[in-house]
């Protein structure tokens, strides 16, 4: 994982802030106690290092803060799903997105704009994915 990537529990406490737009340490909190039955201390120690990472900006209001989205959701996602398929080989790229397709319930308006995308890269796709692993990170050259 890349030192800026965010983790599973940060992401929990970004999708409260993403929701408010802005919002308190004590509301991400109350929020996350009852879904995750986190203490106030441990979604604490996540905003600061959102806030470290650039991830979460902090507005001083009075005597508390007020905790704003540095980055958009969608910036995140993509990022991530990135960070996902750099990991495998370039041959297995396809398989693990039809994975995630096939255990993912989409929308019929999902379904029909990935139709669409998928009918675009077709006219520019190559018949064979090369591999482009490290030789000894990958087996796919041996069959």
């Amino acid at each position: 994982m890349q030192e800026n990537q965010i983790t599973a529990s940060e992401w929990e406490v970004m999708r409260v802030v993403w929701a408010n737009k802005q919002t308190t340490s004590k509301y991400i909190s109350e929020v996350l106690e009852d879904k995750m039955n986190w203490k106030p201390v441990t979604t604490k120690t996540l905003i600061g290092r959102l806030v470290k990472k650039n991830k979460l900006s902090t507005i001083e209001e009075g005597r508390k803060y007020l905790y704003s989205p540095q980055v958009t959701e969608q910036e995140c996602i993509q990022e991530s799903s990135k960070e996902v398929l750099q990991q495998v080989c370039s041959k297995k790229r396809g398989s693990v997105l039809y994975q995630m397709i096939e255990d993912t319930t989409v929308s019929i308006k999902d379904i029909e704009k990935m139709q669409k995308l998928l009918e675009e890269k077709k006219t520019s796709a190559p018949e064979v994915i090369l591999c482009q692993c490290t030789p000894g990170q990958c087996n796919c050259s041996l069959s």
